[in-house]
């Protein structure tokens, strides 16, 4: 389960993030990107995230989870659209010729700190 690992980073990124006039207020929500390629099960990482940020300021903060899908673009045709299946051929020119433009993302974006 890389989960877990993620889960460490998440509350590593998030406590450095807190502005040292706030160290030691609580941490009430955790706004994450995530996209569909990094498969992440959003169950196992709240659970991970229970664990890795206990004794933290982050224990008990909500996680909300704006996933984001795989958009590929083709090379040869330049036609960009919404990945649905694991399958990365254009559906325009089918050349196999592409790259993602997202849907590798793993980023906090924002974090809600108690006052």
């Amino acid at each position: 389960m890389h989960e877990m690992g993620i889960a460490l980073q998440i509350v590593e990124v998030t406590q450095s993030s807190i502005p040292p006039e706030m160290k030691g207020s609580r941490v009430e929500k955790i706004n994450l990107k995530i996209g569909k390629l990094a498969a992440v099960v959003p169950e196992n990482l709240n659970l991970c995230m229970e664990v890795a940020a206990k004794d933290t300021p982050l224990k008990g903060a909500e996680i909300h989870i704006d996933e984001i899908p795989v958009i590929a673009k083709c090379r040869a045709c330049g036609h960009q659209w919404e990945v649905e299946e694991a399958v990365y051929i254009c559906p325009e020119c089918k050349s196999v010729e592409l790259d993602i433009i997202s849907g590798n993302e793993l980023n906090v974006v924002s974090i809600d700190i108690a006052e």
